[in-house]
């Protein structure tokens, strides 16, 4: 069953991949050129320096620079040049050490982590427990959207002055990965709560550099910190970060070699870097599209499951990739089908339909030749082709699809009402690092479904089995029961991921290029990039 209003009912994640990552495809990508890597920093190149880079859109929080209110992937891949979690994820989705140098696990519930104690914000103040208590026990009960996440958390207790404990109130095995965002971030406890810093105003964190001025859509400027415990990897001296909506103003600046790095939401761009001396690399984002079904709505034919799935059944995920994506965009299931774990989308019952089979099931239904409404919100231009791709494909198997282009505030309003004022959208969600956490969206527990789809028992089961079962071969089958229901109740249906296209002028910077990025952190890597020459 097709979730109508679906991306709208989790407004955070949703708004994160419309603001985050732009979607685009590079058909002449390169290799790998390491495993896990689209692209190596050369450990030669010594040269220090600024860097001036672009990016499309600027954070744009309602709770401004607080990294635990952050929703927007953009927002992420700024902050964290700021900020840091206990945690990270490499290159394969491992989890790896951050401000914690080790963790021990002593049962399902309790893990205990030991903190860097070199670590020291850029004000001078070394880390403490008490931050790490304090920034976790903010989170888990602020009410934000990445608080969820780490809503089984039952209480933090610092040890001794190194070591602190985290009870959960359940088994989550995904409970590293969440701590591995962003917005899991430690922060600056004692100066929040003496009242000495305002963090939706300020920035003040461990990472690799600080915040010199920010102009709300024109740019940010960050200087390498000094205080932070690995300066000596960081060969960025100043970090100018612009805003440029343009695509084509981006596309002009890394041809003509003044910036070192960008991102683009259009296949064009590819195509007419082609010849330009920069590099273009597609990474995969296990963030992806969905297509939801309202059928809440009164009197609307998608309360009918057999057609939900049949319009299910009659989206070609590779053609849409092909249309839209130049084929880069891979399809998933509702464990992105790039994180370890996660179940083949060419298994599940969807897949195995004929064309003439998904015909038939339309005409069964009773409604063919019926027209619905697809509505799509206008910050997204890939979503607009997306949208006209399945106009056509639903036609041919006899549902007719009008679309609906709105602003993405009255999509939201339309989206959030209760029941949603819309019969069908297409819309993005954040696939984050572990195969289990993005389906606990699909809950009915968690209230975001509510606007547009029934519950379901046996889906929520399988939600809370797979959220506590350890990634083993027995995981692997839940996911695969999961993946499997979610499809054919057919409310909110997965689509393709969203890659996404990084360019590199690589006569100015060196870069490690994961393959695959579970946070929309196109700048995971750019504290320890390096300047191919010194500046002039």
């Amino acid at each position: 069953m097709k979730r109508n209003v679906v991306a709208m009912a989790v407004t955070g994640a949703l708004v994160l991949a419309v603001a985050g990552c732009g979607g685009e495809s590079d058909p002449s990508a390169p290799h790998e050129t390491a495993p896990g890597f689209l692209a190596v920093a050369d450990q030669s190149a010594t040269a220090e320096g600024p860097v001036t880079i672009q990016m499309g859109f600027d954070a744009s929080e309602v709770g401004g620079y607080d990294p635990q209110a952050a929703v927007n992937g953009q927002s992420w891949a700024l902050y964290g040049l700021v900020y840091e979690p206990l945690v990270d994820v490499d290159e394969n989705f491992n989890v790896v050490p951050r401000l914690a140098s080790s963790w021990e696990q002593p049962d399902d519930t309790t893990y205990i982590f030991t903190i860097d104690t070199r670590a020291t914000f850029s004000n001078g103040r070394a880390l403490t427990v008490d931050d790490v208590v304090g920034s976790l026990n903010r989170l888990r009960e602020g009410g934000t959207a990445w608080g969820a996440q780490v809503s089984s958390i039952a209480s933090v207790t610092a040890l001794d002055d190194q070591r602190v404990e985290v009870e959960l109130s359940e088994p989550y095995t995904p409970l590293l990965a969440a701590l591995a965002n962003n917005p899991a971030s430690i922060l600056p406890m004692k100066e929040v709560e003496a009242g000495e810093i305002d963090l939706a105003t300020e920035m003040l964190g461990t990472g690799p550099f600080v915040v010199k001025s920010h102009r709300q859509d024109k740019e940010w400027t960050f200087s390498r910190n000094a205080e932070y415990r690995n300066v000596k990897d960081v060969h960025i001296t100043e970090l100018q970060v612009e805003i440029a909506t343009n695509e084509a103003t981006r596309q002009a600046a890394l041809r003509e070699g003044s910036i070192a790095m960008t991102t683009f939401s259009g296949v064009d761009a590819v195509r007419l870097l082609a010849n330009s001396g920069a590099s273009v690399y597609s990474q995969q984002q296990t963030d992806f599209f969905t297509l939801s079904m309202n059928s809440l709505r009164p009197g609307s034919p998608l309360a009918d499951q057999d057609l939900r799935f049949a319009i299910n059944a009659a989206v070609d995920r590779q053609a849409l990739s092909d249309a839209v994506f130049a084929g880069e965009a891979k399809a998933t299931g509702i464990t992105p089908s790039n994180l370890p774990g996660a179940c083949d989308p060419a298994d599940l019952p969807s897949a195995q339909l004929s064309h003439q089979e998904i015909v038939d099931l339309v005409k069964s239904s009773g409604y063919a030749g019926e027209t619905l409404e697809l509505v799509i919100y206008n910050s997204d231009p890939v979503l607009a082709q997306m949208a006209q791709v399945v106009q056509q494909q639903l036609d041919a198997v006899g549902v007719k699809v009008k679309i609906e282009q709105l602003d993405l505030a009255t999509f939201l309003a339309r989206g959030q009402q209760s029941p949603a004022d819309l019969d069908m959208s297409l819309g993005a969600l954040a696939g984050y690092s572990d195969a289990v956490m993005v389906s606990q969206l699909w809950n009915s527990a968690a209230g975001l479904t509510a606007s547009f789809s029934q519950a379901h028992a046996d889906l929520d089961a399988l939600i809370v089995q797979a959220a506590g079962q350890p990634a083993d071969e027995t995981r692997a089958g839940i996911l695969t029961d999961l993946c499997r229901t979610v499809d054919e109740y057919s409310d909110w249906v997965t689509l393709v991921h969203r890659p996404v296209v990084i360019g590199v002028n690589e006569d100015l910077l060196t870069i490690d290029l994961a393959t695959d990025e579970g946070y929309n952190n196109v700048f995971r890597h750019l504290p320890t990039a390096r300047l191919t020459k010194a500046a002039d």
